[in-house]
């Protein structure tokens, strides 16, 4: 094999997906089409679980400097918001990052670690066999060639790989069409009656079965700009948004262009919604949003595909290094797929609320004064950070499938965290001891609170419980999750 694993995509999940794999030992190759990282902001958050996440690999330090925190968010555009202080997490806040700071940081993240990324390179043909996979690659230098055992897709909604390997995306074709901007405005915003907290400028038109609104970013006198339209059709979705069609865009449903300037970013986006009907086929597999694409009402998708990379990374690494098998790989599509599936479906509620036809209003009234019930609004704000993502894997104790709490770890040395044993990519048990895996799983030598648990490298619990009654089942599950004793 040239490679372990050819990453196909330098996004954000393509780069910590060649991070986790590296952080194991992996070889892989990142081909990205792109000559130059995109420039634009694009999504603009990370969610609670994507920071607890980076802090499980000790780098959400670098995220976090100089970024502002949201103490909250919108769902739908609804009047009452999302409160991101209700959650149980350390990190109890969105983050405002711009997807290409997030990008760079998470490129320089997989660069230290010695990733070998091949930029202006296009995967173009692929066959797999028994042994691995071959990937036609070009370049600007021509055609060539590269061996891998495995590839990863992680090149966007329009996914070469996943078209190459085969596997159906099926889903909801889109009923709305949105012309959004970056920019500046000389003149007068109009207030924006019912367009919610992070939606303070706009103008609904009822009549059009649309609205425009401005979202104030974190830089002075700059918008995210965005006019929608129902039952609409922009022209096509590849044809570049110019200056004259935002400005007419905006003139319609405002009555004048409201001073646009300052123009730093155009695009064209709707709410088609897919999914790929598996993630897996043989050893061709997807992450992000080659696996599945959704309106980014909330932000979720840059989120999911980190995750997506976080789950998938030592698990694939794991196969490769020789311990993980078959069902393990599989795991990742069990457990993925459903979470995607319910992003899917939060992400079509909240665009069917977004629809501004008369005959709606009362479902809007209804759904806002559930997100004034604080049971209601948890719960949809630990949808939307993904807090709340819990795997079905087996064992009685509440906490096997749940995210790990970060626990103070009681030492001879201080009180550390339970995250900071996590920083190599391995397995951590607390409360109980693994020699045999001892390559595979840091075991804690310390007081923690609770039960004792076997912890996945992802930060899931995949056991709990007392070791002394229970060690049938903590053998099971270091046998599941990090294969054969040495």
């Amino acid at each position: 094999m040239d490679y372990d694993v050819l990453v196909v995509g330098g996004g954000p999940t393509g780069m910590m997906l060649a991070a986790e794999l590296r952080l194991a030992g992996v070889r892989p190759l990142v081909v990205e089409r792109l000559a130059r990282p995109y420039p634009f902001s694009k999504a603009l958050g990370i969610h609670a679980r994507s920071i607890e996440l980076l802090e499980l690999r000790g780098i959400h330090d670098r995220f976090l400097e100089g970024a502002p925190l949201l103490s909250g968010g919108h769902f739908a555009s609804l009047p009452v918001g999302l409160n991101y202080k209700s959650l149980e997490t350390r990190h109890p806040y969105g983050l405002y990052q711009k997807q290409v700071d997030t990008e760079r940081l998470l490129t320089a993240r997989a660069e230290e670690l010695g990733t070998e990324i091949r930029r202006g390179h296009e995967l173009t043909a692929l066959a797999q066999d028994e042994d691995g996979v071959t990937a036609t690659i070009t370049g600007p230098d021509g055609e060539y060639r590269v061996r891998a055992g495995y590839v990863v897709g992680c090149d966007g909604g329009r996914s070469r790989t996943r078209k190459l390997a085969g596997i159906p995306f099926p889903g909801q074709e889109p009923g709305l069409a949105v012309l959004m901007a970056d920019a500046e405005f000389s003149g007068e915003l109009p207030e924006g009656e019912g367009m919610g907290p992070l939606r303070p400028y706009g103008v609904i038109r009822r009549d059009l079965r649309a609205w425009f609104s401005a979202v104030p970013l974190f830089e002075p006198g700059v918008y995210r700009a965005m006019v929608f339209r129902y039952d609409h059709v922009w022209p096509d979705r590849d044809r570049p948004v110019t200056e004259e069609e935002m400005r007419a865009a905006i003139t319609e449903l405002v009555g004048h262009d409201c001073g646009l300037t300052g123009i730093q970013w155009l695009t064209r986006l709707t709410d088609v919604s897919r999914q790929a009907e598996r993630y897996r086929e043989g050893r061709v597999l997807l992450a992000g949003d080659a696996a599945h694409v959704h309106f980014p009402s909330g932000g979720p998708g840059l989120n999911m595909g980190l995750q997506d990379a976080m789950n998938l990374g030592w698990k694939l690494a794991a196969v490769v290094n020789g311990w993980g098998d078959g069902a393990l790989l599989d795991s990742y599509h069990t457990e993925r797929h459903p979470v995607g599936r319910t992003v899917l479906r939060n992400t079509r509620t909240q665009c069917a609320l977004f629809d501004p036809d008369p005959r709606l209003d009362a479902v809007r009234e209804t759904f806002t004064d559930l997100l004034r019930i604080d049971q209601v609004n948890r719960y949809f704000t630990g949808l939307g950070s993904a807090l709340d993502v819990r795997y079905d894997l087996p064992g009685e104790h509440p906490l096997t499938g749940a995210r790990m709490p970060d626990l103070d770890v009681r030492t001879p040395d201080g009180v550390r965290r339970l995250s900071e044993y996590f920083h190599d990519g391995l397995g951590v048990l607390t409360g109980a001891s693994a020699e045999k895996w001892k390559d595979r799983v840091a075991v804690v030598e310390g007081e923690v609170e609770g039960p004792a648990m076997l912890v996945r490298p992802d930060g899931y619990v995949c056991w709990a419980g007392d070791p002394a009654e229970d060690g049938a089942g903590l053998d099971a599950a270091l046998r599941t999750w990090f294969g054969p004793p040495l």
